[in-house]
């Protein structure tokens, strides 16, 4: 029913807001627009450029998208993005999000996609955060539904382990928080 992704890759592209003038690459598979001029895809790449924030990304969507709301997949890899904006909790259905090659520093900034209930794949490889020894744990535990990350099987296992470090960190902050 809906396309290839609308690719806005290698535009030297500083902010979302940028975007609206450019043209989409063409792909193998040609993208469809509507009576509107908007695309019918549910997939938008944003990869290689120099965006800095996401401020603007919900308007960027619905400027692109026929249906701005079904957005699925998301790639913003290898730009210069250094924190995961709230904005992107608000794309409910999202399921594959990658962030890999960005310049993300804090591990917490992956807590609040929690919240996606669709969300199955995450790339973040390429960040400081995965110098964190905590890192592949703490994404795990912080995204139940992941399947993927970083290009690579989220086993049950893994699952299970994570849980149990989140438990254990949860209870080691909870006796520091009462020494306090």
């Amino acid at each position: 029913m809906y396309g290839p992704p609308v690719d806005l890759s290698f535009k030297n592209i500083t902010n979302l807001a940028d975007t609206w003038t450019e043209e989409p690459s063409r792909g193998l598979r040609p993208t469809k627009k509507s009576t509107e001029m908007k695309y019918e895809s549910r997939s938008l790449r944003f990869s290689n450029n120099i965006i800095t924030d996401l401020h603007g990304l919900q308007m960027t969507v619905s400027h692109f998208l026929v249906e701005p709301s079904w957005l699925a997949w998301l790639d913003l890899s290898f730009n210069k993005i250094s924190h995961i904006d709230q904005v992107l909790c608000e794309l409910q259905e999202l399921r594959v999000l990658y962030l890999h090659g960005n310049s993300i520093l804090v591990l917490s900034e992956v807590d609040p996609l929690g919240v996606l209930p669709h969300l199955h794949t995450i790339t973040l490889h390429g960040n400081v955060i995965e110098t964190n020894k905590r890192y592949r744990n703490h994404v795990i535990a912080a995204l139940p539904g992941l399947k993927t990350m970083d290009f690579s099987a989220v086993t049950r296992q893994e699952r299970e382990l994570a849980k149990i470090w989140r438990h254990s960190n949860d209870q080691s902050r909870g006796r520091k928080e009462t020494l306090q």
